[in-house]
Parts: C-alpha cells; sequence; structure tokens
C-alpha cells in the first residue's frame, strides 16, 4: 500500500515538475496560471492532465488541435515516481521519516535542472541556488556542515578550474553553479561523486557516439549529465563505493 501511495505521489509531483519546466521557459505564474495546448493554447480540462493515463488516452496529442504532445511527459512524471519509490525503498518504506522528503525535494530539484538543460542548455539560477541553499541548511541541521562546504569547494572548484582554463568551451559556468548545490548534498562524499559522474558521462558520450552518431565535439549537456548521475548516486552512492574498493583490490 505504501507503495502505491509513494508512486501516486511522484506522478502527481513529476507532473508539477513539468508545469515548472515549461513556465521557467516562457516566464507564466507557476501556481495560478491554467495549463494550455502548447500549440493551440486551449484550457486543458481535468481529464487531460492525469500523470501517464491522460497521454496514453489520447495518445500522445491534444485532444483539441490533435497536435502531438511532447514525450517529455509522461518521462518526467515516470522518472519522479520511479526516483520517489526507489528513495522509499531506501528508507525501509519509512516515508514518515524527514530524510525521505528531503532527498526527494533533492531530486525534484536534480530532474528540473537535467531537464531543462536538456531542453535549453541552462542551468537556472533561480533553480539552483535555492536548491544549494536548502542542501546547507539540510547538511547543517546533520551537523556537517564543514564536510559541506568542503564538497562544494571541490566540486565547484573543480569546474571552475575546466570553465577558466577552456574559456568557456569545455563546461559552462552554470555547471559551476551546480557544483555548489552538488558539493553541500554530498559532502564528504563528494570526490567519489566527481568520479561516479563522469564514468556515467564517458558511458552516455560512448552511447552516443554509438547510436546517435554524435563525434567528439557534439555538444552534450552536462548538467543533464549531473542532473541524474546525481539521483542515482543518491540512491547507489555507498553501492558504488564499495563496487569501487572492490574493483581495486582494497
Amino acid at each position: 500500500m505504501v507503495i502505491v501511495i509513494v508512486i501516486v505521489i511522484g506522478l502527481v509531483v513529476g507532473s508539477f515538475l513539468n508545469v515548472v519546466i515549461h513556465r521557467l521557459h516562457t516566464g507564466g505564474d507557476i501556481l495560478s496560471d491554467r495549463s494550455k495546448c502548447t500549440q493551440c493554447g486551449k484550457v486543458l480540462a481535468v481529464l487531460d492532465l492525469i500523470p501517464v493515463i491522460s497521454f496514453v488516452w489520447l495518445k500522445g496529442k491534444c485532444r483539441y488541435c490533435q497536435s502531438k504532445l511532447s514525450w517529455q511527459y509522461p518521462i518526467v512524471e515516470l522518472t519522479t515516481a520511479l526516483s520517489f519509490v526507489l528513495l522509499a525503498l531506501n528508507y525501509g518504506l519509512r516515508i514518515t521519516d524527514y530524510g525521505f522528503w528531503v532527498h526527494a525535494i533533492f531530486a525534484c530539484f536534480l530532474i528540473v535542472i537535467a531537464v531543462y538543460d536538456f531542453k535549453h542548455y541552462l542551468i537556472l539560477d533561480k533553480v539552483v541556488f535555492p536548491a544549494a541553499i536548502l542542501a546547507l541548511v539540510y547538511q547543517t541541521v546533520q551537523n556537517n556542515l564543514l564536510w559541506a562546504v568542503l564538497g562544494a569547494l571541490i566540486i565547484s572548484g573543480f569546474f571552475a578550474f575546466q570553465y577558466f582554463i577552456s574559456k568557456g568551451k569545455w563546461i559552462g559556468f552554470g555547471d559551476v553553479k551546480l557544483g555548489i548545490f552538488l558539493g553541500l548534498l554530498f559532502a564528504e562524499s563528494a570526490l567519489w561523486f566527481l568520479i561516479f559522474a563522469y564514468l556515467v558521462g564517458a558511458l552516455v558520450a560512448l552511447l552516443l557516439m554509438a547510436f546517435a552518431g554524435k563525434g567528439l565535439r557534439s555538444r552534450v549537456p552536462f548538467g543533464t549529465i549531473l542532473g541524474f548521475s546525481a539521483i542515482i548516486f543518491m540512491l547507489y552512492g555507498e553501492a558504488f563505493v564499495r563496487w569501487y574498493y572492490n574493483l581495486l583490490g582494497l
């Protein structure tokens, strides 16, 4: 029963994240504006907004103008639900634990950052800085402030080094700011996260070259890789560290 509740919450939150992602770009009010078709402008009814189900029922098209709907909508909804379920399992299905909800909120920030960067090649200050403040508060409550600050210096400093050395060709300054949030979030595990994120990045690059015809000079939204890597690391970071030690025979 707990899993069902978490799935429903995740789908609803994922639907809201789609609204956030869209209106951060268009400038609409996130809370008060009615949802509309992006093509015909028709205000959507409740039956058009049921997470995943409406997309399937409408066969991926607007009910009013028949224009195709973006696959972003069900993907974000399902990704959010899956993230919530895996977090709940990490907490032994104790969803009353405040740690579950804090990390669920972090996951939401990371999904918004990842998807927005994928679509627009941009990491917004209005998203990453509130996330960083929340991470700072969380680590302070956990009496882990020193490690959190050190983590922020490690990740953001590493990204800043790449940014200035390459004059912005290797990495964007938005990634430097994202590094502050990620460093505060992972604190003493910041260096491990960097290793993990670059392994994921290398894997993604190989897949893109093999199946999408991308080259070494192709533009890849690094914030997207960092965002989804961070969600996976939040869930399985400790297991990754153990695996890495075993790989090295330590």
